[in-house]
């Protein structure tokens, strides 16, 4: 089996911007990024279940002809998955935007503090290097 080099290059394109829109601070880019990647995984899956085919049904249709209902399923259950977070971001950035004005992804607290101690530390590191060094002198 191949793969049509102009899918390959859509499907990149697809993830790319779609992680690309993740990464972002608001949560309707978020919610974009989350919708692409959905689209991507279910082109990818149909282009990997290959060329349409007759109905996998026993007896009625040689084994040799048959489709691969798998991608199929995987597809119909990424559909599902993908619907479902975005239902879910949709109701957060909602109920963001109606308390606190915006839809941006705040940092949280406890991050802020660890970077706060991270900077003392390498801070306090570094004066510990130049004391160190002034009493080898």
């Amino acid at each position: 089996m191949t793969i049509n080099l102009t899918m390959a290059f859509v499907l990149a394109v697809l993830y790319s911007v779609g992680f690309y829109l993740i990464m972002q601070r608001s949560l309707m880019r978020i919610l974009v990024g989350i919708v692409i990647l959905g689209h991507g995984a279910n082109l990818m899956l149909q282009t990997v279940g290959g060329p349409p085919a007759k109905a996998p049904m026993l007896l009625v249709t040689p084994p040799g002809e048959m489709a691969d209902p798998l991608p199929q399923a995987l597809a119909l259950t990424a559909i599902v998955i993908t619907f479902a977070l975005t239902t879910f971001l949709l109701a957060l950035a909602y109920r963001s935007w109606m308390l606190l004005g915006h839809d941006e992804v705040q940092d949280d607290v406890e991050d802020r503090r660890i970077m706060r101690l991270e900077r003392r530390l390498a801070e306090s590191d570094e004066a510990e290097e130049e004391f160190e060094e002034e009493v080898s002198r």
